[in-house]
């Protein structure tokens, strides 16, 4: 069904034309039949695909008991998910949102009460990268800094000093009496998948360490197995004080949690901080099931070699495409295709194809299948890519032909 002339919506959103009336696993499928690939995954969130039994299953079983309680009464299945969380992470508290805008509130708020706690209140900034992205609330846009979030919201929320991505100089120069804490995801994913190196991720434990600071990890995108570990953070074998996590661990349910060790979470004591929908059965129930499968022998074993195959290809795509393709960079099931053209180009270029691909920062075009796709689903996908790689240098010699004509 084509969208309204006129739509009463805010007009934020530049939606394609596009309508889906259902999913199954790796697909969208239109009312009128069309199937599209999807390896976009509502943007790392339909970890498990679309419709999977499983999810169904615990969804359509707790709406039918309870919806709702507020956090005013004891919450038996909340309690479950967050000691799976616990035992699958370094965390021993978890405190459960809708989003991870939410999570990350949650996150800068714990570090500034932590400090607060141990008498030194004056220690609340927290040092960020160029390139992140951590939400669009007032204090999440300005922890990722980017202009174009920041413009015409009012004054910048104070607390926040962002260096550039890789510049250690620039960091140590940015920690000072009033730094309490160092932000970062372990791959920039609305930055343009620009993973953090391991290296790099070990020297900031280092570095927060030997200052007295709290690691805080944005695995928002890159958590819940994308990419071939359940965090990213793993690959360095570090382990954070604080973590926010959305997207994935409610498989499409909205859904998030901020993760902590005890110490890092002292000051979280009654009344400091709430939500009225986070946790509630609903999710609870969702995010129990994504973990059941999630946490499978194997499972996350099958996404690094999918994520392995996708490389390979994304690798053999670009050195039959160079003038379209500059860089494959990502880990797992988090990729990305830097191109020499706009990457809305590739975009629109494979949706053409049935395609589903999504633009990034530093003209990236992302791919974030569901955690479930099949080698035969990733050969399509490479398959509908390399046409629209082509269809993108026919475009490119159309110019070069009129002018020699």
């Amino acid at each position: 069904m084509p969208a309204p002339a006129t739509s009463s919506i805010l007009p934020v959103y530049a939606r394609a034309d596009l309508t889906f009336e259902r999913g199954e696993g790796a697909w969208l499928i239109t009312a009128d039949g069309r199937r599209v690939l999807d390896f976009g995954a509502g943007i790392a969130v339909n970890a498990l695909g679309h419709a999977h039994p499983h999810l169904v299953e615990a969804l359509t079983g707790q709406a039918a008991k309870l919806w709702h309680l507020s956090n005013l009464y004891q919450n038996p299945d909340g309690e479950r998910l967050a000691k799976r969380l616990a035992d699958a992470t370094f965390a021993d508290v978890v405190f459960f949102t809708n989003s991870g805008a939410e999570a990350l509130e949650a996150s800068i708020k714990m570090a500034r009460k932590y400090h607060s706690a141990n008498g030194e209140p004056d220690r609340f900034r927290i040092v960020t990268f160029e390139g992140a992205f951590h939400g669009r609330t007032l204090a999440t846009i300005a922890a990722g800094g980017q202009k174009k979030y920041i413009d015409g919201f009012g004054p910048k929320v104070d607390g926040f000093d962002q260096v550039p991505f890789g510049d250690d100089a620039a960091l140590k120069a940015a920690i000072g009496p009033g730094t309490g804490a160092i932000l970062i995801e372990p791959v920039q994913g609305e930055g343009g998948i620009r993973p953090v190196p391991t290296e790099r991720l070990r020297a900031l434990r280092e570095l927060c360490d030997e200052r007295g600071l709290l690691l805080i990890l944005d695995e928002v995108q890159s958590g819940v197995g994308r990419t071939g570990k359940l965090f990213a953070h793993e690959w360095a074998g570090i382990e954070p004080d604080i973590m926010a996590i959305a997207k994935g661990i409610g498989g499409g349910f909205p859904m998030g949690a901020c993760l902590a060790t005890a110490e890092a979470a002292k000051g979280m004591t009654a009344g400091t901080h709430g939500t009225t929908f986070g946790g509630n059965p609903l999710a609870m129930a969702v995010g129990n099931a994504v973990l059941d499968v999630v946490l499978e022998p194997d499972f996350l074993d099958r996404v690094a070699r999918a994520g392995l195959l996708l490389k390979q290809r994304l690798a053999e795509l670009k050195d039959r495409h160079p003038a379209v393709i500059a860089d494959i960079r990502g880990e797992g099931l988090m990729m990305g295709i830097r191109t020499h053209i706009p990457n809305t180009d590739l975009v629109r270029a494979a949706q053409d194809h049935d395609l589903l691909v999504i633009s990034a920062g530093d003209n990236v075009v992302r791919l974030l299948p569901p955690l479930i796709v099949g080698d035969a689903e990733i050969s399509s996908a490479l398959d509908r890519l390399d046409r629209a790689c082509s269809d993108l240098e026919e475009e490119m010699r159309q110019p070069l032909k009129g002018a020699a004509e």
